[in-house]
């Protein structure tokens, strides 16, 4: 029964994602920049800045709904729910969104970025050619919005 109920737990919301829902923290997209602005504003910061963020999810952890990925110039960034505290529906994948947490440029290891790969369902191969880490916009999600 144990294994059975966090096997349950373990499974993004299945729960729609439109327009004005949130996950995790309650936020408004007052004052939201975009991702072009955020790289602009953490250059020379050093540690977490507090952050709303506005950008379009290209996808979803499969295996939880424990993060998403945003829509970049450079590549779309990942955003981790806050300690794992909330997690988000695949329908949220597309969708317009702001993304209330702290942002910081960090390096991420090979095996984040194998975990991560291996959460989007992708192949042995894909992540076996995961081989160096990645220097990156790092966003814990505190809320999302859905726009």
């Amino acid at each position: 029964m144990i294994i059975t109920v966090l096997s349950v737990n373990a499974q993004p919301p299945k729960v729609p994602a439109n327009s004005g829902a949130t996950f995790g923290l309650k936020t408004t997209a007052d004052n939201a920049i975009t991702v072009e602005q955020l790289a602009d504003n953490l250059k020379g910061k050093k540690g977490p800045v507090s952050v709303k963020l506005k950008g379009k999810v290209t996808e979803v952890c499969k295996m939880m709904g424990c993060w998403i990925k945003v829509q970049s110039a450079n590549g779309d960034m990942t955003v981790k729910m806050e300690d794992e505290k909330f997690l988000v529906p695949l329908a949220l994948n597309g969708k317009s969104v702001v993304i209330d947490g702290m942002a910081e440029q960090k390096v991420t290891t090979v095996e984040e970025l194998r975990h991560i790969a291996e959460d989007a369902g992708k192949s042995k191969a894909e992540i076996a050619k995961i081989t160096e880490p990645k220097k990156e916009i790092s966003i814990q999600a505190k809320g999302i919005l859905v726009l």
